[in-house]
């Protein structure tokens, strides 16, 4: 089970002495758009392929909480992070989506939209396209249930095959996405405190 942190207890410490790292496991796009202050950009993809090296960057000291816009990408990088010998991680309960919600305040950026709601946009697109053209092409219906069917694979394992790639787009992806400038962001930061 992952730990979670809510977002008046992460403003508490972030405001403490307390070393503390925010990795953000949004797409780079996302976090462009709105991040908390101090965090450092980890995509999930990123995190998967790379978790022994963020996790040797994270070091020994530093409590780690996890933030994702609603919670269920940073409770995937808790489990990527804790198979690597990182204990202790956090998820941001509810994301950066109550973080905002609470009247706390976030870095912004250039505005964009988050992978969420690019994932309903295409999902529906689809499955509208399919049903309207099986008036002409039966077959197509089978297309608007696949698309039910992956929806509701992705409810039940918390995972999106449908946003996984949809963040590897270049409207998801910044300039200095790759993997190494992201390790290397996460080597200069302070080693004690924020």
């Amino acid at each position: 089970m992952t730990a979670a942190i809510t977002s008046t207890e992460l403003r508490d410490r972030i405001a403490s002495e307390t070393p503390l790292s925010i990795l953000d496991v949004r797409t780079p796009a996302e976090f462009e758009t709105a991040h908390i202050d101090g965090s450092y950009n980890v995509p999930l993809d990123v995190l998967k392929d790379h978790g022994a090296k963020v996790a040797e960057r994270i070091g020994q000291g530093h409590d780690v909480v996890l933030v994702c816009r609603s919670g269920q990408r940073a409770a995937q990088a808790a489990e990527l992070l804790r198979s690597t010998g990182v204990p202790g991680g956090s998820v941001l309960e509810n994301g950066i989506a109550d973080w905002e919600g609470q009247g706390f305040e976030v870095n912004r950026g250039v505005q964009r939209w988050e992978l969420e709601r690019q994932v309903r946009l295409v999902a529906g697109s689809i499955v509208l396209s399919s049903v309207l053209g099986s008036v002409a092409i039966p077959r197509l219906k089978w297309l608007a249930a696949a698309i039910g069917a992956g929806l509701s694979y992705a409810a039940i394992s918390n995972t999106c095959a449908m946003g996984t790639a949809l963040s590897k787009l270049p409207y998801n992806r910044g300039a200095d996405t790759d993997a190494e400038t992201v390790l290397s962001r996460l080597a200069k930061r302070p080693s004690a405190g924020r």
